[in-house]
């Protein structure tokens, strides 16, 4: 089994790949909203008599995790995914990484 994650730098594209995902046969995913070191550092510091400043806003990324059965499946995601963002390594699209797994427990039987 292997770990895969997603960091996906625009959240619009989110549903799309879950279908996508989904599609390639990936059975769950995990997703937790996440910010990046360098988006963070880059925030604008607040003025003292300024209430809102514009574009102080963080901007934040989605991070997905999912857990599959094998390489081909890992491939399978990272297909999908590049089917909605484009090439992950164009800009402003995302880093995808995965890993094998040693131990995994609490999964529901898989189907079929």
């Amino acid at each position: 089994m292997f770990m895969v994650l997603l960091v996906l730098d625009n959240p619009d594209h989110l549903e799309a790949v879950l279908r996508a995902w989904d599609q390639a046969g990936i059975r769950g995913a995990t997703i937790i909203e996440s910010t990046g070191i360098h988006r963070r550092l880059k925030r604008l510091i607040p003025m003292r008599y300024l209430f809102q400043a514009q574009g102080s806003e963080e901007e934040g990324h989605l991070t997905l995790l999912a857990i599959v059965e094998n390489q081909a499946q890992v491939e399978a995601c990272l297909h999908a995914t590049e089917s909605v963002t484009g090439d992950l390594d164009g800009p402003n699209t995302g880093v995808f990484a995965a890993w094998p797994l040693t131990t995994v427990k609490g999964l529901p039987p898989q189907e079929g």
